[in-house]
């Protein structure tokens, strides 16, 4: 489904954090050095979005593609998810911000599964911003564990295979009962979505920025709004129709 049709501010933002070992590399430190100010400009993203009544934010944080990453790398990023976690969540959850975990958890540690899990139940019933942290995530992955689930229903007599279609499969993505993506960015320079939500970010303006992730700052972020608030979303329209309100 489109997302919104307020051209001015979008419902539900998407960005692929990208550029946080290059960050490190330019200043001669280890790429955990870039996690460690990328976590940094999360915060920011998040307060820019309570403040500017932005409904939802969803971060690239792991792909299921980032496992084949150097191990000591992978090691310190879980690591880094254990303490964000201890430290962040009451805060979040004091701005009524509802983190969501999205992705195949079962392939995380115990500990850190568990803490997400917590996080997940502790923010629950909090409304002022959706939080969805994609961790171990891949857009066809989500596809697929869709289908998989509607065609257990389909199974099980619950629904029948001529009842399905694009409406009918959108309540078993991860991200079922949000908003369409309105706003996708990606930061780092490249100009690729990297398997990141395929279905959702099908009428989604795409904002690319050369801007490495921890220096993502709230000047850039407004930037990739203002390019937003100047495209026309026609969803097939014509501007004719659109200028009509039709």
């Amino acid at each position: 489904m489109p997302g919104s049709t307020d051209n001015r501010l979008p419902r539900h933002v998407a960005i692929v954090m990208d550029g946080n070992g290059r960050w490190a590399r330019k200043r001669l430190r280890p790429r955990s050095f870039g996690h460690h100010a990328g976590q940094k400009a999360v915060r920011s993203a998040i307060e820019f979005c309570l403040r500017r009544g932005i409904r939802a934010l969803t971060l690239f944080a792991f792909s299921s593609e980032n496992w084949q990453r150097p191990p000591d790398e992978v090691s310190a990023l879980m690591e880094l998810f254990l303490k964000a976690l201890d430290r962040e969540v009451e805060e979040l959850h004091g701005h009524g911000v509802r983190i969501r975990f999205v992705g195949e958890l079962s392939a995380f540690a115990p500990a850190l599964a568990s803490r997400m899990h917590a996080a997940m139940d502790r923010t629950a019933a909090n409304t002022a911003l959706d939080v969805n942290i994609a961790v171990n995530y891949g857009g066809r992955w989500d596809i697929a564990q869709a289908a998989r689930r509607i065609a257990q229903a389909v199974q099980s007599g619950a629904m029948a295979a001529d009842a399905i279609d694009e409406h009918s499969l959108a309540p078993y993505l991860c991200l079922a009962g949000q908003p369409g993506v309105d706003l996708f960015i990606r930061t780092g320079g490249e100009q690729r979505v990297s398997n990141f939500l395929l279905w959702q970010i099908a009428y989604a303006e795409i904002h690319f920025t050369a801007t490495l992730w921890p220096d993502f700052d709230t000047q850039a972020f407004e930037a990739a709004l203002a390019d937003y608030a100047g495209r026309e979303r026609r969803f097939g329209k014509t501007s004719a129709q659109i200028a009509a309100g039709a």
